[in-house]
Formats: structure tokens, C-alpha cells, sequence
């Protein structure tokens, strides 16, 4: 539906499920789209209230859809990629950068210096903010046997940051105010119980197999029991008897990822990316290919910055000029892929 705004991409219409040309529809506040000549800028893809989505602005005003299995796409990307500006905390939608700076093509950071200096969510990330007055969630996420990791979210983003780093099955441990959640952080990671960072390539290895719900809710429960115990003497109030989301059945991910995929390395400009949406896990989309190919595997982050431009039905066009990295489970079984 649309957030703001005056006309949106090609084909972005607010109903229906054709996305060729254009980003799909939700709730305010997720990526979003700068406008340029001949296109909309990209910002990537966010999750709110428990939905992907993807979304579209001239750099004033947004629309944005919900991004759901069946949905059909197909871009164009043209050059040169941009930085996507500036998160303000209380504003609906980020600021345009003021420099309209470019970015490396395949580099991984999206905005200019003078934006990441301005950015308070990179602040955030970064140790630079010490407290914002917010109330906020110590998690402990799941993404594959004895790959456990601890973190914090804002307590008014709810699930969002789970879902947004696709972890399999979570549970929040503690909740306060920022400086004591973040010591909690370190002193839960500086014990060994579980990891800050998880880098993409190690949990992609387990969407193959995501093993067990029972596994999953009982490795999270025997992490938050020893949480529990590291934390007594903290300035912050415990959830010893929080429940264990399990988020493998959101992801499409029950039946575990195709056993034999292309993942997205880099995109450039000229490429075109299409298809029909398979699933959305965290922030990457399968996306199926014509017959006989395999199943794409798109970061979104990649997408940020570059100029989108309307291509032809998404089941016609092939995807082409992208650099591509297969991914083959062992003992996979490839007639099943296709």
C-alpha cells in the first residue's frame, strides 16, 4: 500500500502480485527507493510486522509492498551506484544523501563516509551511542548446531531484527536499558555461550538442513539456562521463561534450501535480475529461473544503491550479467532442484 507518495514505479500497483518493474507492498518505514533519471535508487529490503518488504521513493515519499512467495520480478540495473543516504532515529524514511555520492560497485558498504558518519543505526552498531533512552532485548539466536549467537534489539522493533539476520529460532534472555543489555552482550560472548557476529556463508551452510524443531528449541534452552546463570548480579530484568521462536516455517526453509543454487556475488551495472519468488530468508530472496536453471539466491544488500528499471515478464527474461557462485549440497539430489 502506499506510505506517501505520488506515482510509483512501473507496475507498482497496490494490488495484485505482478512486481516486474516495480518493488513489493506493506507497512511503512522498511528500504527504500531514491528517485533518479530514467529509474528508483534501491535501499534494500527490511522486515515489518513480521513481513518482508521492499520499497519505492523519489527521495520525499514512499510506497512499498509486502515481497511474498509467487511474486514475480524483473530489474534492469543501471549505473552508477549510489549511496542510500541517511537513518534518522523518529523519521519515517531515511534521509537522501546531500552529496548524491556513488559507491563502489561491488563493495559492501552503501553509503558515503560523510552518511555512515551521520548514521545512527551504524552509530548504534558501532559502540558510538552509549544510551538513547530506549528500552532494550537481549536475544539468543539460533542458526545451526553450535552456531549460537547473542545480541540486542530495540524492544519496539519486536522480531524484526531476527527475522531481518534470519535466524532460525531465537529467544530473548533480558531486557533494560541499553548500557547494562550491552554489557550483558559482552559478558554472555566473553564467556563462550554464544558468538556476536555470525558472518552470511555460515548460515547459509545450514539452510540445507536446519535440522529439528526439537533440536532447535532444545539447544536454545540449554544456552538460556547457562545465560541465566552468567547474568546474576546484572543490571538488567532476566526472562528465564521466555518461548523459543522457531522461524524456519516463515523462510520456507522445512523442506531446507535447494540443494543446488546460484547465489549472487556481485551485481554491475547492465545486469538484469528476474524471476519468481521462491522464499525470503532474512535478507535474501530465492528467486525460481525458467525451466532447466537453477534457483537464484539475491542478497538484497547487493541491490542497494543501483537504479531499477522495468524489464520484461519475469518468467521470459532471463537473469544475465551478474557474477554467480554455485552452491551444491553434498549428496544432493539435482533432479529435484528444477
Amino acid at each position: 500500500m502506499p506510505v506517501s507518495g505520488s506515482t510509483p514505479p512501473a507496475g507498482f500497483a497496490t494490488g495484485g502480485r505482478e512486481l516486474v518493474g516495480s518493488l513489493p507492498s506493506g507497512t511503512g518505514g522498511g528500504a527504500s527507493v531514491h528517485r533518479e533519471q530514467g529509474g528508483w535508487v534501491a535501499t534494500g529490503l527490511s522486515w515489518q510486522d513480521g513481513r518482508p518488504v521492499l520499497a519505492a521513493s523519489n527521495g520525499r515519499r514512499e510506497h512499498v509492498r509486502v515481497v511474498a512467495a509467487g511474486d514475480r520480478l524483473g530489474w534492469r540495473l543501471g549505473g552508477p551506484r549510489r549511496c542510500i543516504g541517511v537513518w534518522i532515529a523518529g523519521e519515517p524514511q531515511r534521509r537522501p544523501c546531500p552529496h548524491h555520492a556513488t559507491v563502489e560497485p561491488a563493495g559492501g558498504a552503501v553509503q558515503c563516509p560523510a552518511c555512515q558518519s551521520a548514521d545512527q543505526g551504524l552509530a548504534l552498531a558501532r559502540d558510538r551511542i552509549l544510551d538513547d533512552g530506549r528500552s532494550y532485548a537481549l536475544y539468543l539466536a539460533w542458526f545451526g548446531p553450535g552456531l549460537l549467537k547473542v545480541g540486542l534489539t530495540a524492544e519496539q522493533r519486536g522480531t524484526s531484527r531476527l527475522l531481518e539476520q534470519a535466524a532460525l529460532a531465537f529467544t530473548f534472555a533480558a531486557r533494560g536499558p541499553l548500557p547494562a543489555v550491552r554489557r550483558a552482550e559482552l559478558t554472555v560472548a566473553q564467556a563462550g555461550l554464544a558468538r556476536e557476529r555470525i558472518a552470511v556463508p555460515a548460515k547459509t551452510e545450514h539452510w540445507w538442513d536446519p535440522s529439528t524443531p526439537e533440536r532447535r528449541r532444545h539447544d536454545l534452552a540449554e544456552i538460556r539456562t547457562a545465560t541465566m546463570r552468567a547474568l546474576q548480579g546484572h543490571a538488567v530484568h532476566l526472562l528465564p521463561d521466555g518461548p523459543v521462536v522457531d522461524q524456519v516455517e516463515v523462510f520456507g526453509l522445512t523442506g531446507g534450501a535447494p540443494a543446488l543454487y546460484h547465489r549472487t556475488a556481485g551485481l554491475a551495472a547492465g545486469a538484469v535480475v528476474s524471476g519468481v519468488v521462491r522464499s525470503v530468508v532474512g535478507r535474501h530472496l530465492f528467486l525460481d529461473q525458467p525451466p532447466g536453471h537453477p534457483p537464484l539466491l539475491l542478497d538484497t544488500r547487493q541491490l542497494t544503491g543501483w537504479t531499477l528499471t522495468a524489464v520484461g515478464d519475469a518468467h521470459d527474461t532471463p537473469t544475465t550479467g551478474l557474477d554467480l557462485r554455485e552452491q551444491r549440497q553434498e549428496g544432493g539430489d539435482q533432479a529435484a532442484l528444477f
